[in-house]
């Protein structure tokens, strides 16, 4: 191998490993804590929005905070954080009265709000917390006016 193609093979080496290394740094890490606690706590004010026991019908808030919920979910995961559960994936301890839901489903979006709101050093990661704060937000909106309309 010549002098000048052993040249060309090493720079290639390098541009492939940078290339590498900048898409490693573009992602956020798949065991970030926050965003996994960020999950969790979304499909749990999901499930509860969503899983009515008795007959009560479910309000235009509630359906509009479950596709907010679906949007910061997908905003999340977007940025490669996937803990691979289901959708419908939610803590045990279940309330079977609408307004008892409507407060866990408002609790756990406070807290999917907080997770996501922690320091997040990496740029490319910035602009998917954004959005997925304005989706959060949006669906506690959705979740107060329900409660505000169911009492």
């Amino acid at each position: 191998m010549s002098v000048s193609s052993f040249a060309v093979a090493l720079l290639l080496l390098a541009v492939s490993i940078s290339n590498q290394l900048s898409a490693k740094a573009n992602r956020i890490s798949p065991d970030h804590p926050a965003y996994l606690h960020a999950l969790s706590d979304l499909r749990a004010a999901r499930w509860n929005l969503e899983h009515r026991p008795g007959n009560w019908k479910q309000t235009e808030d509630e359906i509009a905070a479950v596709r907010e919920i679906d949007a910061a979910i997908d905003e999340i995961k977007r940025a490669g954080i996937d803990d691979h559960k289901d959708l419908n994936d939610h803590p045990k301890d279940e309330v079977n009265e609408h307004v008892g839901r409507l407060h866990k489903a408002s609790e756990f979006l406070h807290k999917a709000d907080a997770d996501v709101d922690e320091h997040e050093s990496n740029e490319a990661a910035k602009g998917l917390r954004e959005r997925a704060h304005q989706h959060i937000r949006e669906a506690i909106h959705r979740v107060e006016n329900a409660l505000h309309n169911v009492r």
